[in-house]
């Protein structure tokens, strides 16, 4: 289904590590496949985020052979300071086409009068263009990522003559207090199988596995201190 705000996005860089949490307790790294849920909402937010709302992530779509890439790492240990050495396992020349939409947070009534929907649409598809608002990440810090708007489908993916492919199970995303309204962080984790090189993601609502994590109290913002109306720059995009 494609929503009237929906913004396409082609993902790509020439490393990616969407690390397996199973892998990360012995100082490893181990990439999933493919991007989680929240990985790629990080890179939507990364584009134009406000607190104002929330990004949904409704396909991706896997356009380059899945290949992965070990590296020896040197990372600083947490006890002592010292460097250790582990092996990081990426994935390597990746590229994606993603499809989301945004949606009203409802548990911050404090910003409902900056809920203009055709204002965050705008500067949405002004900063895609434009690369993004912030740097891009591709699950994390030395993977570099590029984005720039797509339309979704055009073009042939690798996976597009498999028909299914089932990718185990995976994290889905985390669910912060003002998304949930119930001041407790929580872990989500799903079941995907990738069908004809796309990925139809299921809503955070959705994940038939939850846990929680701890509890954490919901930031206030202050529209016009705290956070921008981004007003400005609203008049700035339709004045061109």
């Amino acid at each position: 289904m494609q929503y009237e705000n929906s913004i396409s996005m082609q993902v790509y860089g020439r490393y990616a590590l969407f690390s397996d949490p199973i892998t990360r307790v012995g100082g490893e790294k181990f990439s999933y496949p493919v991007p989680t849920y929240q990985a790629l909402k990080g890179i939507y937010e990364s584009c134009y985020w406000k607190p104002t709302f929330t990004w949904v992530i409704d396909e991706l779509r896997v356009m380059n052979p899945i290949e992965r890439q070990s590296k020896g790492i040197r990372p600083i240990m947490y006890n002592n300071g010292k460097n250790d050495l582990s092996i990081y396992t990426y994935l390597s020349d990746v590229c994606y086409q993603v499809r989301a939409h945004f949606e009203w947070n409802e548990h911050r009534p404090d910003l409902e009068k900056d809920r203009n929907e055709n204002k965050h649409y705008a500067i949405a598809k002004r900063m895609l263009e434009r690369g993004g608002r912030r740097d891009i990440f591709l699950g994390t810090r030395e993977c570099q990522g590029y984005i720039e708007p797509c339309i979704f489908g055009l073009g042939k993916g690798h996976y597009d003559d498999v028909s299914s492919l089932d990718l185990g199970l995976m994290e889905h995303g985390i669910t912060y207090a003002d998304e949930n309204g119930k001041g407790v962080m929580q872990e989500r984790f799903w079941h995907p199988v990738m069908q004809n090189g796309k990925i139809c993601f299921c809503r955070p609502e959705e994940c038939e596995i939850v846990r929680d994590i701890h509890p954490q109290k919901m930031k206030t913002f202050t529209l016009g201190e705290t956070v921008s109306d981004c007003d400005d720059l609203y008049r700035e995009v339709i004045q061109k």
